[in-house]
């Protein structure tokens, strides 16, 4: 655990530096680790990790505005509705405002993160020139290249054409074409090729030095998500299949707790950002803003727990598709309904009566009180204020985020298989009813695609705008005219920041 703690560390030593990077434009920011590498000594072979762990800081310690961004805009999540960051709620509407302070601040929070990989890339080669083990060396490369790889995803997906660093000098973009993100998604999957080989071949969690680290399977998920964007189906398979093969990951059987306290690390994480509050109720904390995605009221069971912003809930529209399915075990844990919020869905005749165990009070003793900016909360990002360690107050202190689950990696391959691809790992209905028995549901046989597509909207509703994506690749579009919205393929990506426009006169073509 001291390689952890030490990325811990480096994360809180950057806090400074992240809180004020948005203020200034991309290409007055040094790629981090850069300026000091002269003083560095590439002879010391045993400091060869502290480069990687300095990439891993980077990575771990997102902006809180880089989730809600990516994730806002599908039919099962809407934005708070009332007060500040009116832009944030008309980017969930499809209306963007290029000189909206989000947008240039998701485009540099990644940039940023994606040159500090290549920092550590370069650092850890200097290390292996200087006579530091080339098999430990390319592991760490490797491990930075598939952050690398997560972070071109994220960017792609949410602006389309993107530049591709090929060195830590960001300086290097001004004589750049943006590739296409078909050429990002091959990059990716190219990308993630080169890693496999040097990667461990563990469980994240198996790992001894870095524990939650990236592996051979971080690689593979993330490959699968690139070919999925490419519609390249078979390749998803191939993608899934090894890591359904391996029998290194398995579904934790308590879907609520699976996002809190005891989900940390758990079997079903592929990859995830930790925090810790190092166990102490006072002092060191590394933590994310969970407040984004609190209830602004409630009557927490610890009394001194305090509550968040209500900037995020699930929408009616994806409420009512659960009540449909007769879902308890998902619903129960995505949702924090308000008494106001409950009362909007008994507004419409067909869900007047609803189930007894749906109250404004959570299955672990939090009262959700009625509060102006939203009806419902987003479980999936809260943490029970008996779960903080004793002494912390804010919202959802010591929970992790997790960005990729082995759920999302049954669902894909189901998918793939329901779409045309071939695999002997699994069947698609094997994938699909292990997903439907952790969740209380009946099996299903011959599945269809559009009975995977429903499934993945159950199970993985709110993280990382799987849904959304998912809609745009498959262009059904009339998902996303819902609750008044209109969408259409022009809306399908942000528009460029305008500080990235003003340095990048490119981008405007």
């Amino acid at each position: 655990m001291k390689p952890f703690k030490y990325i811990l560390m480096l994360t809180a030593s950057f806090g400074f530096l992240l809180s004020v990077s948005a203020c200034h434009d991309l290409l007055e920011e040094p790629a981090e680790n850069r300026i000091f590498t002269e003083e560095t000594d590439y002879t010391v072979s045993e400091n060869m990790i502290q480069p990687l762990l300095g990439a891993y800081a980077e990575f771990q310690s997102r902006g809180w505005e880089d989730h809600p961004l990516i994730a806002v805009r599908g039919d099962d999540v809407n934005h708070g509705g009332l007060g500040d960051q009116q832009d944030f709620a008309e980017t969930d509407k499809f209306n963007y405002n290029r000189g909206f302070w989000m947008y240039n601040s998701l485009w540099q929070n990644i940039y940023k993160d994606i040159f500090a990989t290549h920092s550590a890339m370069e650092q850890v080669d200097l290390y292996i020139t200087n006579g530091a083990s080339a098999q430990l060396g390319n592991q760490y490369i490797a491990e930075a290249r598939v952050l690398r790889g997560w972070l071109l995803l994220q960017l792609s997906r949410t602006w389309g054409a993107v530049f591709i660093p090929t060195s830590s000098d960001p300086a290097d973009l001004l004589t750049m074409e943006p590739a296409t993100k078909d050429q990002v998604m091959q990059h990716i999957s190219d990308e993630m090729d080169v890693a496999m080989a040097d990667l461990p071949d563990l469980h994240p969690n198996q790992r001894s030095d870095i524990r939650g680290g990236v592996t051979r399977y971080t690689a593979l998920a993330i490959q699968a998500l690139a070919n999925l964007e490419l519609k390249q189906y078979q390749k998803v398979a191939d993608a899934t299949s090894p890591i359904i093969a391996s029998d290194k990951f398995e579904l934790e059987e308590d879907f609520y707790n699976l996002f809190k306290i005891p989900g940390k690390l758990n079997n079903e994480n592929i990859l995830e950002i930790q925090y810790s509050d190092f166990g102490q109720g006072s002092g060191d904390i590394i933590a994310h803003l969970f407040a984004f995605y609190g209830p602004q009221g409630w009557s927490p069971k610890v009394a001194t727990a305090s509550d968040g912003w209500g900037f995020y809930e699930p929408s009616i529209t994806w409420i009512k598709f659960m009540l449909d399915r007769g879902e308890q075990s998902r619903l129960e844990t995505s949702v924090l309904f308000t008494n106001r919020g409950i009362e909007e869905i008994q507004k419409d005749a067909a869900y007047a009566t609803l189930p007894n165990w749906i109250s404004n009070t959570t299955p672990s003793g939090d009262v959700i009180n009625d509060y102006p900016r939203a009806l419902f909360a987003s479980g999936k990002h809260y943490l029970p204020s008996d779960q903080l360690t004793p002494g912390r107050t804010g919202y959802g202190n010591n929970k992790n985020f997790t960005i990729i689950r082995y759920a999302e990696i049954l669902l894909m391959h189901a998918e793939a298989l329901t779409r045309g691809a071939s695999s002997p790992a699994m069947t698609a209905d094997q994938a699909v009813n292990l997903v439907r028995d952790r969740a209380g549901l009946t099996p299903v046989s011959g599945v269809t695609a559009q009975q995977v597509m429903d499934e993945k909207l159950a199970e993985l509703a709110m993280e990382w705008g799987i849904r959304y994506y998912d809609m745009v690749r498959l262009e059904q579009y009339n998902a996303l005219n819902y609750e008044g919205r209109t969408f259409t393929a022009a809306d399908i990506y942000l528009p460029y920041p305008q500080n990235q426009l003003d340095q990048f006169p490119v981008l405007r073509d």
